[in-house]
């Protein structure tokens, strides 16, 4: 761990926080209001329990940042509340409950390779890739000639994610999908 000045901190980082717990900052913004002192604000998500709390701190104050361990893993299956990776380097096997896991069990697939994040040896989540291939498995039939449309008719994808979709995207076709905004972006193949 290093110390570094409340100023550093950026979204994404994860700081640990007077009460030793691991935080992810989610959000933070910085207010100067004329000749006073600076405010950082910053939304901190606690990686242990999930919620999220805002701090207000002085940019000058120092804090400890976390380094991560991220590992490659292949992700394996689903039992019960839990869900089952495996290291790509020594076959070794962990789990996740969806509490930890979040909205990212939305986009979990079967041997699919995702990066897991480790503190001291303890996995603490994922890191999704900024967009998922995932196949459409239930939607309305729609036009097949459609071009693109402002109109999106729901789709759901094999993780049981539904999204908008434009009406030409049939049942079977795999499409893109953006991780961060759960989004349709493009059809892949069909």
């Amino acid at each position: 761990m290093a110390s570094i000045e409340y100023s550093q901190v950026r979204k994404g980082m994860v700081i640990v926080g007077g009460d030793g717990q691991l935080y992810t900052v989610v959000d933070r913004d910085l207010n100067t209001p004329g000749n006073w002192r600076a405010i950082l604000q910053l939304k901190l998500k606690n990686l242990n329990t999930g919620s999220i709390t805002v701090n207000r701190v002085r940019p000058q104050d120092k804090v400890e940042q976390a380094y991560l361990d991220k590992r490659e893993m292949q992700y394996l299956y689903k039992d019960g509340g839990d869900h089952y990776f495996m290291d790509t380097e020594n076959y070794e096997q962990i789990h996740l409950s969806e509490e930890v896991l979040g909205d990212a069990v939305d986009y979990l697939v079967a041997n699919s390779k995702i990066k897991v994040d480790f503190y001291e040896g303890s996995p603490l989540g994922v890191e999704l890739p900024s967009t998922m291939e995932l196949r459409v498995v239930e939607t309305e039939p729609g036009m097949p000639s459609a071009t693109v449309s402002n109109v999106l008719k729901p789709a759901k994808l094999e993780t049981g994610l539904v999204v908008g979709v434009p009406h030409f995207v049939q049942q079977g076709e795999v499409i893109r999908v953006d991780t961060t905004e759960g989004k349709y972006i493009e059809r892949v193949r069909g």
